[in-house]
């Protein structure tokens, strides 16, 4: 029993630390000069992503994250993949968003590598050449296999996380690392609970994302309890933490570039 009283103590010290180094990094990334209304926070490019134009021969996928909008972003993040064919000189955008429609699955909702909402975006995942190229169709037959096109739900999801884990799921070329505090990127159905993690290389057990254990090529090992992941990136060493995502030194990213 004692034991028991002092795993809960440390879990919910680990949860009032982890938020308030969430609050305090979340605030710091804001645009400053932006009042943070949703109509007049920055919503431009970030500078990001590599000029298409420039790179027209090249064929291009990246996988970006953002804090969300408003107090959720202390807490959460947001998640979009852009890509180009070699030959194209305008990225196309897809992410899952809750307003505006009842088809949650956006093309080209804002620019490729814009603020969101106020915060920079991160880039996740970068590829390029004949790798990115071989890719691009499996994510568009990812994108339009995706289960929940009409239903969004901030937690446990689905949601943007959980429609870009299902992309990693089945492009596991991608290598995708969704950070510890993408809620949503665990849900999984009822019928469905057992399965690849969002890296595609692994094993996920999950209901329904409230509570779930990934071993994962990308993840380490991960537990979830209701939505709040706690866990250890192994292939790039760091602890991954509930609001915080990842607390260590950012995996490098690094662009393929084999070819056109």
């Amino acid at each position: 029993m004692l034991s028991y009283k002092w795993l809960m103590l440390c879990f919910v010290c680990i949860l009032l630390l982890s938020f308030g180094y969430s609050y305090a990094r979340t605030t710091q990334s804001r645009d400053k000069n932006s009042d943070q209304s949703w109509m007049t926070a920055r919503r431009d490019s970030a500078g990001i992503a590599p000029d298409p134009r420039q790179l027209k021969d090249t064929a291009i996928v990246e996988i970006y994250t953002a804090p969300t909008y408003g107090w959720r972003g202390v807490v959460a993040v947001h998640p979009w993949i852009i890509f180009k064919r070699a030959g194209e000189t305008e990225y196309t955008r897809y992410d899952v968003i809750s307003w505006g429609s009842d088809d949650v699955v956006r093309r080209n909702s804002t620019v490729p590598d814009g603020y969101w909402f106020g915060s920079r975006p991160k880039l996740l995942v970068d590829h390029r050449g004949t790798a990115a190229q071989a890719m691009i169709p499996q994510i568009e037959a990812a994108i339009k296999s995706y289960p929940y096109p009409h239903t969004y739900h901030a937690w446990p999801g689905p949601n943007s996380n959980t429609f870009m884990a299902h992309i990693g799921r089945e492009v596991p070329q991608l290598g995708l690392d969704l950070p510890a505090n993408a809620i949503g990127k665990d849900y999984r159905s009822l019928l469905n609970p057992v399965g690849l993690p969002p890296s595609g290389r692994g094993l996920q057990v999950s209901l329904l994302g409230v509570l779930a254990v990934t071993l994962g090529v990308e993840e380490g090992i991960e537990v979830n309890v209701l939505g709040l992941n706690l866990g250890v990136d192994i292939k790039s060493p760091a602890l991954r933490l509930p609001f915080i995502g990842r607390l260590g030194p950012d995996p490098v990213v690094k662009a393929e570039a084999s070819g056109s």
